[in-house]
């Protein structure tokens, strides 16, 4: 124990022993620099730079382009072209196979395995046919024309005896039309002008199925009739009937109004539908 005493205490007495470093000019002998150190300093200096040195190469060559000549680390540069060319060789690819289906479509025509005949049945189906689309504006007699049939014929199988009764519309506002009604403008309603707080009218006996707010169109009522006739009433100042209110004809159910964003002035802009079609209200009703 007392030689492992000592070989311990001989150790620890060799690492700690001080030992001076000193320059000495060669020919003077002047002393220009010195330096105490011991064993244990120097490897603890050694140790504590090459961590440093090993912590400063990382850094510089993960977050510098040194990295990019290290074996096995490629340029982003690198993997944007790479990327490119792989988009650019599928987008090649598909346009060979189109060349390819093309060509393979001409090599019956350009080796003659097919015949005149076949060439000329395939012009005549790829020829376009140009139709003057003004031929197929239908004019005002044929347009009411044809309104008046789909009234007779739409619902023919689910007439009965009520719906057979014809239904009798009043003018729901007396006042000017400052707008008709224009399918092809897309206007299915007509615009009756008149002062603000004038009532408005039910066109007819039905049940109001809303009543509520827009956005673009302000006070909204609408009031379904029988025969799947539906009125429609907007643009209105106030509404004096609620979602399942029964009214009369010619009962005050609003007032007209300026409200909504597509709204120009106090009026109100009238509709009238049927089993989803819009109808020209001055064909039922008379606004004079």
């Amino acid at each position: 124990m007392a030689k492992k005493d000592k070989k311990k205490g001989r150790f620890k007495q060799k690492l700690t022993d001080k030992y001076r470093l000193v320059v000495l000019n060669d020919d003077t002998f002047e002393e220009r620099f010195s330096l105490k150190l011991s064993r244990l300093n120097v490897f603890v200096l050694g140790g504590v730079f090459s961590i440093l040195l090993i912590v400063i190469t990382s850094v510089i060559i993960a977050f510098t382009a040194i990295k990019e000549y290290i074996p096995g680390y490629a340029s982003s540069k690198l993997k944007a072209d790479a990327i490119k060319l792989t988009f650019d060789a599928d987008s090649l690819k598909q346009k060979l196979a189109i060349l390819e289906n093309y060509t393979k479509a001409l090599k019956p025509i350009l080796t003659g395995t097919i015949s005149s005949e076949e060439i000329d049945s395939l012009q005549v189906k790829a020829r376009q046919i140009t139709i003057d689309e003004s031929e197929l504006d239908a004019s005002k007699e044929d347009s009411l024309f044809r309104e008046k049939i789909d009234r007779e014929t739409r619902f023919a199988i689910l007439n009965t005896d009520k719906s057979n009764v014809k239904i009798v519309f009043f003018a729901p506002l007396k006042g000017t039309i400052s707008q008709d009604f224009e399918a092809t403008s897309k206007h299915f309603a007509i615009d009756i002008v008149a002062e603000t707080g004038s009532p408005v009218k039910a066109v007819a006996d039905g049940t109001v199925i809303f009543s509520g707010w827009s956005a673009e169109t302000g006070y909204v009522l609408l009031l379904k009739h029988d025969n799947d006739y539906i009125s429609v009433y907007k643009h209105n100042g106030n509404l004096l009937k609620q979602q399942g209110d029964f009214v009369k004809s010619g009962e005050v159910i609003a007032s007209v109004g300026s409200t909504g964003e597509l709204s120009t002035g106090p009026h109100l802009h009238f509709e009238l539908w049927k089993g989803g079609y819009a109808m020209n209200p001055t064909n039922f009703i008379d606004f004079k």
